[in-house]
């Protein structure tokens, strides 16, 4: 299994790292492939965002019903508040909505400033992800990108890497595990199984969080390994030749699987349809495995 799972990302023209896991079975079956090794997370950090998010709500430190504006200084371009010309008024849980549903950067640093670091590495440290940094927010990412490209806060990383050498690009520090928010696809499965069996934080917390999930809008991914009537609740996660999904799978008897997928692509390319489409083959491959194996 490990091997036509491998294939799968090879066919496709990526380096595939990847973990599946039953929900609630510790020392259960599992599959692996580079299950262990550093990955770049990119937008999947926002799960243990929302986490710190959810346990501040359940503690009482936070109203999510109180509205908060997304100002000019988060305007960083792309889906959601982020590219909206004008300020922006929100709930908080409106906020966590988008940041998980849509990957809103600008609702995402908005609500990390709101929590903090160290609300966000308490719950890494609370669940032992001790392989999984969480180095700032979107707005740390991008200043690192915009200094590597030498350009400025107010301009467009994306048209700025059309026109830099490809040898810069892979030397960035956001394409480097060590040197950015990163973890490994067990880490991430993980802390998954602690969301959906209520361990990373409060019941209500948990729930809020697994709600969100289920509602994101990108199809293209892991969901397109799977026929209807399978649910998905799961987290993408973009950069430059960086294509990632880690999310819970549940099937019509009631069983659910996390599974992380991250991918490495050979080239720099900004449409990758054929690396998209094959994390939703792989999880579909490492679930069916699972399945497999409790039935043997």
């Amino acid at each position: 299994m490990t091997a036509e799972i491998d294939a799968v990302f090879a066919a496709a023209g990526a380096t595939g790292f990847l973990h599946a896991r039953e929900v609630g079975v510790a020392d259960g079956p599992e599959v692996s492939v580079r299950g262990d090794e550093p990955v770049v997370l990119a937008s999947v950090f926002k799960i243990p965002v929302a986490v710190a998010y959810a346990r501040e709500v359940a503690a009482g430190w936070l109203d999510p019903s109180e509205r908060t504006t997304v100002t000019a200084r988060y305007r960083v371009g792309g889906i959601g508040t982020a590219g909206c010309s004008d300020d922006v008024e929100m709930s908080w849980r409106d906020l966590a909505r988008n940041m998980l549903t849509m990957s809103d950067n600008a609702a995402t640093d908005v609500i990390f400033h709101q929590v903090g670091q160290e609300t966000v590495d308490q719950v890494l440290a609370d669940l032992g992800l001790k392989q999984t940094q969480v180095l700032g927010c979107c707005e740390d990412l991008l200043g690192s990108l915009l200094t590597a490209l030498n350009v400025g806060m107010r301009d467009d990383p994306d048209e700025a890497l059309k026109t830099v050498d490809p040898e810069v690009i892979w030397s960035l520090d956001l394409l480097d595990p060590a040197r950015t928010t990163s973890s490994t696809p067990r880490e991430m499965t993980t802390l998954l199984n602690a969301i959906w069996t209520d361990q990373a934080a409060t019941a209500e917390a948990c729930a809020s969080v697994r709600d969100i999930m289920a509602d994101q809008i990108w199809p293209h991914r892991m969901t397109s390994g799977f026929e209807n009537g399978v649910r998905i609740a799961a987290k993408t996660g973009t950069l430059p030749s960086v294509r990632n999904e880690a999310g819970v799978v549940t099937y019509p008897d009631g069983r659910q699987y996390a599974v992380a997928v991250f991918t490495r692509a050979k080239t720099l390319d900004e449409r990758q349809p054929a690396i998209d489409a094959s994390i939703g083959r792989a999880a579909r491959l490492a679930v069916e495995q699972l399945r497999a194996a409790a039935r043997s």
